[in-house]
């Protein structure tokens, strides 16, 4: 479980909905200044791995994947939660979005997928899930996202490409796709209490969602149930991403 900042964290969630079904956990934290929001809650949750990764140096992630080897020898799900851009980039217009910025945001949002991908493939011999997060932007202009709308459409076509290559050995592939939930990462994106307000007030379900019910579905496309399911995007956001 990659991408745990704190409590409100969408991973954090998913972890708990895994833990409920019985899942023995590896979770990552980021650094040293993040260890005390979510150190707790890997005693909450019971993992029996825990991880410094901070995706922005090199050799962190193949670390992760090497301990879990070394103690499991196996993967049965990974889950991807990791987004990122500069804020002087993430609060401007794409036009003017700076190369090392946009290659920021795809790098660390996007081709990190990839790479865990790769690592977790020897992992996943009796088949396995992967999972990562994207949004509406990805898909249709989202007032303010900005450089994150192209870097998330590169991630869910990343999520079908992988699916079509790791499929006949029973990896599945997923991106999932929430309703504005206020987390760390979305306070980074300009006035999101508006659009928080927008998606409740426009969703068919007029309600927002919260990292129960993001948790909820991963965990079902993590099971059995799940098995002839692949590639997808799969909405969380009380169906307001079917509306004009």
């Amino acid at each position: 479980m990659v991408g745990i900042a704190n409590a409100s964290s969408i991973a954090y969630g998913c972890a708990r909905a895994f833990r409920t079904q019985g899942a023995d956990l590896a979770l990552t934290y980021l650094n040293e200044k993040a260890l005390p929001f979510v150190e707790p809650l890997r005693d909450e949750l019971d993992a029996e791995l825990f991880l410094p990764c901070d995706l922005r140096i090199d050799g962190m992630i193949d670390a992760v994947f090497d301990e879990i080897s070394r103690r499991w020898g196996r993967l049965d799900f990974l889950l991807h939660s990791v987004a990122f851009a500069p804020r002087e980039d993430l609060q401007g217009r794409l036009t003017d979005c700076s190369r090392d910025g946009f290659l920021m945001a795809m790098d660390i949002s996007c081709h990190t997928f990839i790479r865990m991908a790769r690592l977790a493939e020897p992992l996943m011999a009796d088949g396995g899930t992967l999972f990562t997060m994207t949004y509406h932007g990805a898909e249709r202009v989202v007032d303010h996202y900005n450089v994150m709308g192209p870097v998330k459409a590169a991630l869910e076509s990343t999520v079908r490409y992988l699916a079509a290559e790791l499929g006949p050995r029973g990896i599945r592939v997923h991106a999932i796709s929430p309703g504005p939930i206020r987390t760390r990462a979305a306070s980074g994106i300009d006035r999101f209490d508006a659009l928080m307000e927008q998606a409740a007030a426009r969703a068919p379900a007029r309600q927002l969602v919260g990292i129960e019910d993001v948790g909820a579905v991963t965990a079902f496309l993590a099971s059995d149930a799940a098995r002839r399911m692949t590639g997808g995007t799969i909405y969380v956001d009380a169906g307001y991403n079917i509306m004009a």
